[in-house]
């Protein structure tokens, strides 16, 4: 893959800008300057006189859309999982330890179903299209759940760093290609007994217990060389980067070359502590190196940006939905 697209990585070159900021920073931050409303203002005046927008989304991005791994989600699909094991969360039980892959896959099968090949229950991802659709624009996130393109966003403008619940790789480290599984899931959901209603979706259904285990014919193995699957996620060194991520990564790094000397405003949703150096610390450092760039941070009691940018930068602590709704 280096060989074939060159040292355009703008997964690495990212990554390297954020080290760069944590070195250089002397961490000071601010919350930006003036009223809530003032700052409402100053992103919407941004977002019209941007040359091109930057959108960095994290986890906190689709928690506004509804995608929550826990409560009403969490007992209407996995209710029967959580009584069993005693966890109360999706994400729990996406790393429990169980005895067998039969029940394993089941479990992951419906984790896929509802958290990518559902919508999700809030619109937050249309009103930002909406915002930016007419716009030169580009996304980077490190959300895995497919919500960007289901909105409207251009596929050639997405890079999604850490893969897709819509992909499966195989365990075999030599086969560097990923699989999609929308089939499998459908077919593995159906063997537990959910029950396709009048809109298409699979609902658990209300007369009978789901089962928790699909059967041994049905688990997911590779195409090319029959060995196990497993989730397109980035967890180790095994995550494969397959020729769709490197385009995707090729063309983020192409983006931000191109429009360096522009006025171009880097728009952070939802990134929290988890993942900084992938998109919260590259955005800082850029916008501190790019001369008329700015910096636009949506977030739920995180919403700062380094003393050195404040002037140019924009944080609004909240809702993300209801500030986007608001513009």
């Amino acid at each position: 893959m280096k060989s074939y697209y060159g040292n355009n990585n703008g997964y690495q070159e990212t990554i390297r800008s954020g080290l760069d900021a944590l070195r250089k920073s002397d961490m000071k931050i601010s919350s930006g300057q003036g009223t809530r409303e003032q700052k409402k203002q100053a992103l919407k005046a941004a977002l019209e006189e941007a040359d091109a927008v930057v959108i960095g989304a994290g986890a906190g991005f689709s928690t506004a859309a509804g995608f929550t791994y826990s409560g009403e989600r969490f007992e209407k699909y996995f209710s029967d999982f959580g009584k069993k094991y005693g966890f109360k969360d999706m994400y729990s039980g996406g790393f429990y330890p169980y005895s067998t892959k039969e029940e394993f896959w089941c479990y992951w099968a419906r984790y896929i179903y509802i958290n990518r090949y559902l919508d999700p229950p809030g619109d937050v991802y249309d009103q930002l299209y909406r915002l930016v659709k007419d716009k030169d624009y580009f996304v980077i996130t490190t959300n895995v759940d497919h919500c960007f393109q289901k909105a409207g966003f251009d596929k050639k403008r997405l890079f999604y760093t850490q893969g897709d619940y819509g992909l499966f790789q195989s365990v075999n480290p030599e086969i560097c290609q990923t699989f999609d599984n929308e089939q499998w899931v459908l077919k593995a959901i159906e063997a537990q007994g959910f029950v396709r209603n009048a809109d298409g979706i699979y609902e658990p259904p209300i007369d009978k217990e789901l089962l928790m285990k699909i059967p041994t014919e049905l688990l997911p193995v590779c195409p090319i060389d029959g060995s196990e699957m497993t989730m397109n996620l980035r967890s180790d060194d095994s995550f494969v980067e397959d020729e769709g991520w490197h385009r995707a990564s090729c063309a983020y790094y192409d983006f931000l070359r191109r429009h360096e000397r522009l006025n171009i405003l880097f728009l952070e949703i939802g990134v929290g502590s988890n993942t900084p150096v992938i998109i919260k610390y590259p955005f800082w450092q850029m916008t501190k190196d790019f001369p008329d760039a700015k910096y636009a941070c949506l977030n739920y009691n995180e919403a700062y940006c380094p003393e050195q940018i404040k002037d140019r930068s924009v944080c609004i602590d909240g809702d993300s939905a209801e500030v986007l709704r608001s513009l």
